[in-house]
């Protein structure tokens, strides 16, 4: 590696900021088919995702996770009140910069779906086997954690 190689890659680290913080929710439930993992489309690639969004004023992380799951999904149910792991990835701001974000991940235990919330008409949510919904997700981390979550 030249010289000037080496002094970018240590100008890069030192001006990279650390990856800002989600909540998300794996939202589940026990069917006759087992356990079964809510997944929605986001709403820019239609790509399957969990739940997530940014820190609320006032709100705990997992009740933060919880309205999320409300928002854009419409699932009403009990939150988990720790994080049962985290992924990261890169999100796209509206300002067209990427940035990494790690994301916090609570559980919420479905007890209901509700037809009309926020972001209705904006998704797509389907249940999906733990199997299927981490063969569905792009992020490693995530995988990982549906596949583990259901082994509890």
């Amino acid at each position: 590696m030249s010289f000037l190689s080496r002094m970018a890659s240590d100008v890069q680290l030192m001006l990279r900021r650390p990856a800002r913080l989600q909540f998300a929710a794996l939202c589940y439930r026990e069917s006759k088919k087992g356990m079964e993992i809510l997944l929605i489309t986001s709403r820019d690639t239609g790509r399957w995702v969990i739940p997530k969004g940014w820190p609320m004023n006032g709100k705990l992380a997992c009740e933060a996770a919880a309205r999320e799951a409300y928002e854009e999904a419409g699932v009403h149910g009990t939150v988990g009140n720790e994080s049962i792991g985290a992924f990261k990835y890169r999100k796209k701001l509206n300002s067209g910069v990427e940035t990494e974000c790690r994301v916090d991940v609570y559980p919420i235990s479905v007890s209901n779906l509700v037809d009309k919330f926020p972001e209705a008409g904006q998704r797509t949510r389907v249940w999906m086997t733990p199997e299927d919904a981490a063969s569905s997700v792009d992020e490693p981390e995530l995988q990982h954690l549906i596949l583990e979550f259901a082994k509890r």
